[in-house]
């Protein structure tokens, strides 16, 4: 786990070592272990190193193969890598180290460019081909791990983080209008732009190269998920006993470290049951959960709080439990903190996330987390049954597009965004939303069945990927890797080839609801909330069942309540002063109207609110250089 920056020169200049050492100097966080760099000509590289497998100097990188072909940096952690290296070695490559980063660059050496479709884990990769003069990027089959370039038509420029190309000497910070309409429309970015203009994230399984040649950038994307392949023959029975065995066997996987690992433990199934396996395998696990105080809170927020069933599962698997305990006023010092390591506005309200791995990084390197059941297994279902009745493509799009404008519906941008954006905006969110599904011309329209695969398919690429990029950059800002036992490539494998009759408890009764009576659809879809059907059957042996049966709870502090209370001074200050930071793309008139509505409890208007704080703090720090003591 690591911080990886690179520079090439096509037109053959060389990059300098001091250049190159300040672009790497604002990602140390993400290694604070160990540095290293490699120039040579038109290539340099920088890799800042937070020491996980092998912590001796073998493992040092950028690191070359033996034969000189390939240097690479690298950030991630890879699962199957003994198994690959018993290949390598079978085929007559030879290791210094016990590292993975020496698998992959021989196994480039051997096999090349196509041996990064075999890798089992989370990756970022820049791998220099020192005889064809070629950069490749590469990234993980679900983008865990972020990789971001920048290509101007005579230099590429990498990082796994933005900061580090907003110091390149060429790059010139401006705001990219679409992105910000598209974060506006979803909280979300569905595309692989970013809110830097000209600054693109790479995409999940995909690997671009370049080189002197060709002059320009050529994407491949190598994997895709794949709902549409469910076998209808499995059993429940089958889909449990091998969901079990599977997810076993990722939590073990991924617990391979030469330093100590620890769970984030909620009060849910996931991390409850990664926690019962990994508990198994280490005495006295040290676990973490983030709590709030409810102390002025009321309504659905007051079960916001899952410390009671976190104490109960830590107690039954004897963990090491260490708690963290978020105030409404911990939000005034945090934001600014997190929406600088965020640096491209994501989903949620996210600044538990630090607060948490801020906390787990005080005993820990690795933690392990339950990010990706729910998409896998069926686990939002009052979004899925949204479209179950849908006729056709063209009636599931119109559905569930308008479930999806999360923060300003279309018909609003007019009153949300000043001139300026609205002129240089011509991006149309309706066609991002629909091209996430076009993308895979595998998808089905026709039966209530595939409508929700298909819905499995959206949120597991748009949803999930924002979510893991929050969960990359709150966790490396305190030196911290976090793992994902669902993302196992196996168990995933499976789980997409699961009918969906066995995911959601609720399939068959939804069948026979007359639409006649239907009246107001939201409480069909609060009522029916039974998600992940066969995982809860598949979990039983790991956890107490008074966690099997509980119903979904996200990870979200009480905001509604707290932006009315103690928070809500701060918001006005923010947001409602004279020198608004966003005022040239936000209009202020509409930001006001959102917290009058808020405070006057006519209307929860947390997630907007949360983006308005967000954007502005964004606009401080990276627009007008707002230093955070």
């Amino acid at each position: 786990m690591c911080g990886i920056a690179g520079v090439y020169n096509l037109n053959g200049v060389v990059f300098s070592s001091e250049k190159l050492k300040k672009m790497a100097s604002t990602i140390a966080h993400r290694g604070p272990d160990g540095e290293g760099y490699y120039i040579n000509d038109d290539i340099a590289l920088a890799h800042k190193r937070l020491a996980i497998l092998d912590l001796s100097e073998n493992a040092k990188q950028p690191m070359t193969s033996k034969d000189g072909k390939w240097t690479i940096v690298f950030n991630g952690c890879i699962y199957n890598f003994k198994n690959l290296k018993k290949e390598l070695k079978k085929k007559g490559c030879q290791f210094i180290s016990s590292s993975d980063t020496e698998v992959i660059v021989e196994g480039l050496a051997l096999y090349g460019i196509s041996f990064l479709k075999r890798l089992n884990g989370m990756f970022a990769i820049g791998a220099w081909n020192n005889i064809q003069k070629t950069i490749y990027l590469a990234r993980d089959r679900y983008g865990i791990k972020p990789l971001y370039y920048w290509f101007n038509g005579k230099s590429l420029v990498f990082a796994s983080e933005i900061k580090a190309i907003l110091s390149h000497p060429d790059y010139s910070i401006d705001v990219n209008h679409d992105a910000l309409n598209e974060y506006f429309t979803f909280q979300n970015l569905f595309t692989y732009q970013t809110l830097f203009k000209g600054v693109i994230m790479l995409p999940p399984a995909n690997t671009v190269k370049i080189n002197r040649e060709s002059k320009y950038v050529k994407h491949e994307s190598w994997w895709d998920y794949d709902f549409s392949c469910s076998d209808e023959n499995i059993s429940f029975q089958d889909a449990k006993e091998e969901t079990e065995r599977l997810f076993k066997q990722a939590v073990e996987r991924q617990m391979v470290s030469d330093v100590p690992v620890g769970a984030y433990l909620s009060g849910g199934m996931d991390s409850g049951s990664i926690t019962g396996i990994a508990s198994k395998q280490i005495n006295r696990l040290t676990t973490f959960t983030c709590g709030f105080d409810m102390s002025e809170v009321t309504g659905i927020e007051s079960n916001f709080d899952e410390r009671r069933d976190a104490e109960l599962m830590a107690n039954h698997f004897k963990t090491e439990h260490y708690e963290q305990i978020i105030n409404a006023g911990d939000l005034r010092w945090s934001l600014p903190r997190v929406v600088n390591h965020l640096e491209d506005l994501r989903v949620g309200m996210s600044y538990p996330n630090y607060y948490i791995s801020r906390l787990a990084s005080k005993f820990v390197k690795v933690c392990l987390q339950g990010t990706g059941g729910d998409e896998l297994y069926g686990g939002y279902p009052w979004r899925y049954y949204r479209v179950f009745d849908s006729l056709n493509q063209k009636e599931f799009f119109n559905q569930y597009y308008g479930f999806w404008q999360r923060l300003v519906a279309d018909d609003d941008k007019n009153q949300l965004f000043t001139n300026k954006v609205k002129t240089q905006s011509k991006y149309e969110p309706r066609k991002v939303f629909e091209n996430v599904f076009l993308f895979n011309n595998k998808l089905k329209y026709d039966k209530p069945e595939e409508h929700i695969n298909n819905s499995l398919y959206f949120e597991i690429k748009t949803f999930l990927p924002g979510l893991l990029i929050v969960g990359d950059k709150l966790s490396m800002a305190n030196g911290l890797e976090e793992r994902f036992p669902f993302l196992d490539n196996d168990l995933v494998d499976f789980a997409q080839k699961i009918p969906v009759r066995h995911k959601l408890a609720n399939l068959e009764k939804m069948k026979k609801i007359d639409e006649n009576l239907f009246g107001s659809k939201k409480k069909l879809y609060r009522d029916y909330r039974d998600g992940k059907n066969v995982l809860r059957k598949a979990m039983e042996d790991f956890i107490p069942k008074k966690i099997i049966n509980r119903k979904k709870q996200g990870f979200s502090a009480p905001d509604e309540s707290w932006y009315r209370g103690e928070n809500a001074d701060y918001i006005k200050e923010l947001l409602l002063g004279k020198d608004l930071a966003c005022r040239d793309f936000i209009r202020q008139d509409f930001i006001k109207k959102v917290v009058d509505e808020h405070m006057n409890k006519n209307i929860n208007h947390r997630l907007l609110i949360w983006s308005f704080m967000n954007f502005e703090w964004w606009c401080k720090i990276f627009l007008n250089n707002y230093k955070i003591d």
